[in-house]
């Protein structure tokens, strides 16, 4: 989430510019004066601050002048809202770095507008500063997990909550996601609302890169399945790799062909397959994913998750992983899974 700060000694006009900005998804922090603007600015590193010019003690263009001296804040778009709109006032602010000029009075959308454009702007410069040296072989002398690792640094995180929505099907892409930590579904959705999950993807996987290398919608919403950190990449910057670097995209399409390959064989066993064979093929799926070396992996997921992973109905998971239990193929205990024997599970027939 972008920060805002917001420096206006009106009561009324910083509490009301400051829901403004809240209601437009921003985490936003006030300043009732210049001195103390500077102090929150250089606390919390804002992306964005709009400040008036009139106040006492220390004006806007005092506050604008410190900050630009300052290499730890000097880069940050700065917003001057000011109910002066004489042109000395506006050649003044320019002069001194003002990004923008918005007078007083305005609306909500001329706001949003200037800051959108303002933070686009950010952007674009940050990528030119990080591919001033790029060249087209930047990581032809990397393995795997190196490339990854440094595409994937120092980004943005984005914190999601279990089942919380980190996409909808039927949304444009803006941005490519990274799992640093936790665990994420994709699924589609039936007119009747059953829920039938498509992709399994764990801590270091990228998530959303199809619909960006389609330039489509997102097929599938994505779901959060336990509390999630994931590294936000702007679409922007994924395309200019994506297309200039032959290592760089060829791990994508690896990546995507490993995709596809999944999703053709979880679908097929889903139409195909009876019931036991697909619960088991969901334990087995899930335990090749999630397991990575532990040999006491457990897997805990509620009934519902793991009946739309396996195209079933709830009830007749449960029966079934109740008949599995009898059969000594797995183990329950408190509502957690453990396969204990994984060869004559994965060996079920139809």
């Amino acid at each position: 989430m972008k920060k805002i700060l917001l420096i206006e000694d009106n009561d009324d006009i910083r509490k009301n510019t400051a829901e403004i900005l809240e209601l437009a998804g921003y985490a936003v922090s006030t300043a009732v004066n210049g001195k103390e603007g500077i102090s929150v600015a250089l606390k919390e590193i804002p992306d964005v601050v709009v400040c008036d010019i009139m106040m006492p003690a220390l004006d806007g263009y005092g506050v604008l002048h410190l900050l630009r001296k300052n290499p730890q804040v000097k880069h940050i778009p700065f917003i001057f809202l000011t109910a002066r709109s004489e042109r000395n006032d506006y050649r003044k602010a320019m002069e001194l770095g003002a990004d923008d000029y918005i007078s007083k009075p305005f609306t909500g959308t001329e706001l949003l507008n200037a800051i959108e454009t303002r933070l686009k702007k950010a952007e674009e410069n940050h990528l030119h500063v990080n591919l001033e040296n790029y060249h087209p072989a930047m990581y032809e002398d990397m393995g795997e997990g190196d490339m990854l690792k440094n595409f994937t640094s120092h980004r943005e995180i984005q914190k999601c909550k279990k089942k919380q929505q980190v996409y909808l099907e039927g949304n444009r892409p803006a941005k490519l996601f990274y799992i640093k930590k936790g665990k994420v579904k994709t699924f589609k959705t039936n007119e009747e609302g059953k829920e039938l999950v498509i992709g399994l993807y764990k801590e270091g996987d990228f998530l959303g890169y199809r619909a960006l290398l389609e330039n489509s919608k997102y097929k599938e919403t994505a779901e959060a399945m336990e509390d999630t950190e994931l590294a936000i990449i702007p679409r922007h910057e994924f395309e200019v790799l994506i297309s200039g670097d032959h290592a760089f995209s060829t791990c994508f399409i690896k990546m995507m062909a490993t995709y596809i390959s999944e999703t053709e064989d979880h679908l097929a066993g889903l139409a195909y397959n009876s019931l036991r064979k697909k619960v088991a093929e969901a334990l087995i799926m899930l335990q090749k994913k999630y397991k990575n070396g532990n040999e006491n992996y457990r897997i805990n997921l509620t009934r519902d998750n793991l009946a739309s992973i396996a195209g079933t109905a709830t009830e007749s998971l449960i029966r079934t992983l109740g008949d599995f239990k009898s059969e000594h193929l797995i183990e329950i205990e408190g509502g957690a899974i453990t396969i204990i024997n994984e060869k004559k599970l994965e060996n079920l027939h139809n």
